[in-house]
């Protein structure tokens, strides 16, 4: 360039975006570099060769978008599957790091997720399966994702963004959830203002932070709660019931746990005995259509 631009802001811009490794990262720091530029006249013709710069770079980004293929990734569903949506920037990736202990990569820079990204959730002895669906604003989006969840987590900074979020997710069938992000930023009024908003709508929602970690634990417990499912044990005669349960429908029966196990497996039990809520007494011999109800443990003896 032919003017010599002393702004930090600029030059921290005009950095990131020479190490930008793809389009979006480019046009990002491109912005902020015209945002910093200066405005007297000297500096006109650095301003032109910046926004000309930033039409060429809109126009490799729209071909892109047109002729590009984005590589679908399988995923197999596990029992209980929530996924994270939202605009970029919106703290998915944080979240999702914060609900499960993982580490997956976060950026300031604009739509940095370009795959889903999967994590698993434990709470009370079940462990959710969590993906992170790329920027709902970006080409690597995928609709398909949100259509076998159990439930869709909307995770928004704005409440503007709310009915955009739900109108492109009203089609799929998975309960919804709301997540306000980034209130650490917010003044108590303000929070106050925003609880009250939602509340009026009736949304089922919640107020997070992903910095102080403010409502996490809570968020946890509500998306456990969302899935309509049963925690069923298994054991085996004179040793202790399993660690983990199995994940079943309501008005599940001994049949279909024994089937989950394996299938066949159901033809060679020989007596089934409940230890649980479902049984009149500890230790209740019932057949193979006994319903189950949550946390009830399940012992089987073969034939």
């Amino acid at each position: 360039m032919p003017i010599n631009v002393n702004d930090p802001e600029y030059v921290k811009a005009e950095k990131e975006f020479y190490e930008a490794n793809n389009v979006e990262d480019q046009l990002f720091a491109l912005e902020r570099m015209i945002s910093h530029a200066p405005a007297h006249k000297g500096a006109e013709n650095l301003r032109q060769q910046l926004t000309t710069r930033r039409k060429k770079l809109e126009a490799q980004l729209e071909k892109k978008k047109k002729v590009g293929k984005v590589t679908k990734v399988g995923i197999r569903k596990e029992d209980m599957q929530a996924v994270l949506i939202g605009k970029t920037l919106s703290g998915k990736s944080s979240l999702i790091n914060n609900l499960t202990n993982t580490k997956i990569k976060t950026s300031h820079n604009e739509f940095n997720t370009k795959k889903p990204e999967i994590a698993m959730m434990k709470h009370k002895t079940t462990q959710i399966q969590l993906i992170e669906n790329p920027a709902i604003n970006s080409q690597y989006y995928d609709r398909g994702i949100p259509h076998t969840a159990d439930t869709i987590i909307l995770v928004v900074e704005k409440i503007k963004d709310i009915e955009e979020l739900l109108k492109e997710t009203n089609k799929h069938p998975g309960k919804k959830i709301i997540v306000f992000n980034k209130i650490d930023l917010l003044e108590e009024n303000q929070k106050r203002k925003i609880n009250a908003t939602l509340q009026s709508k009736k949304y089922n929602f919640i107020l997070i932070s992903n910095y102080t970690l403010e409502g996490i634990e809570e968020l946890k417990e509500k998306i456990f709660s969302s899935f309509d499912i049963l925690r069923v044990y298994t054991k085996e005669p004179g040793k202790e019931k399993s660690n983990r349960p199995m994940i079943m429908k309501p008005g599940a029966m001994v049949k279909d746990i024994a089937e989950k196990i394996l299938k066949g497996f159901s033809q060679k039990i020989k007596e089934t005995r409940i230890y649980g809520p479902s049984a009149k007494f500890l230790g209740q011999t019932v057949g193979l259509k006994h319903k189950l109800k949550d946390l009830d443990v399940v012992e089987f003896k073969t034939k």
